[in-house]
């Protein structure tokens, strides 16, 4: 349902491609896997949003990737890495691990947890092919984005304290308190798109429920919480 006023398309979660593997409960904003929709191809750069359940004790096993910047928001319970670069770590709930594929990997994600672990593992396509690759993972402690969006992932030199990919974006988050407002202005040329992971909000007055996904286009919107959330925005190309 797009909006011409605001520039919203809401994608409700009932209506997001859906696998359930038993070890994984998986929803995809965009076309991925067996999930294929001719108008959910992509948003701009933004290739893949995976909302994803994993099981206690079990993952994604060893698997390659080219050409593509992978993030993941861990939401609850916590992933665990490891590459064929020799990189292994361990990305907690708020924290945010992003894999610059390159010329190609292997890499595996296993939730080691004695509980179900939740994340969104979003693929934005890289300005350029090729080029090493590349992992890395850090903390962003939630009380520190509140009210406010946090740069946690970017490709602009001026992001300092961000995770560096090699894209044109940046993925952003917040909390917000039953309320509380944020703008988000998408500049010319620009997509970008928003997932609360938990909470509800509206967006110029559209409300927009816990895991619904929204593509804004050019323009400034404004966001409110209309019950405490937590919400990631990625800004592409």
């Amino acid at each position: 349902m797009l909006d011409a006023k605001t520039k919203i398309d809401i994608r409700r979660f009932d209506t997001l491609g859906h696998a359930n593997h038993g070890w994984l409960d998986a929803r995809h904003h965009f076309s991925f896997a067996s999930y294929y929709d001719p108008a959910r191809m992509g948003w701009g750069a933004i290739r893949v949003w995976n909302d994803d359940i994993i099981a206690a004790k079990a993952g994604f096993p060893p698997h390659p990737h080219s050409d593509m910047e992978i993030i993941t928001y861990v939401r609850t319970g916590a992933i665990t890495h490891q590459d064929s670069l020799g990189n292994t770590g361990r990305t907690a709930a708020g924290d945010v691990q992003v894999m610059s594929a390159g010329s190609g990997v292997r890499h595996s994600e296993f939730n080691v947890e004695d509980e179900a672990t939740t994340i969104f593992q979003i693929w934005v396509e890289p300005t350029t092919k090729g080029g090493e690759p590349n992992w890395g993972a850090k903390p962003f402690p939630k009380d520190g984005r509140t009210g406010q969006f946090t740069v946690l992932a970017s490709g602009f030199a001026e992001d300092t304290d961000a995770l560096k990919i090699r894209a044109e974006a940046r993925v952003l988050a917040t909390t917000l308190s039953a309320g509380e407002s944020v703008t988000h202005e998408v500049g010319p040329g620009r997509h970008a798109y928003l997932v609360p992971a938990t909470g509800a909000l509206t967006i110029d007055g559209t409300t927009v429920n816990a895991r619904d996904g929204v593509a804004l286009s050019a323009g400034t919107v404004t966001i409110t919480a209309t019950e405490d959330a937590e919400i990631v925005l990625v800004d592409a190309a």
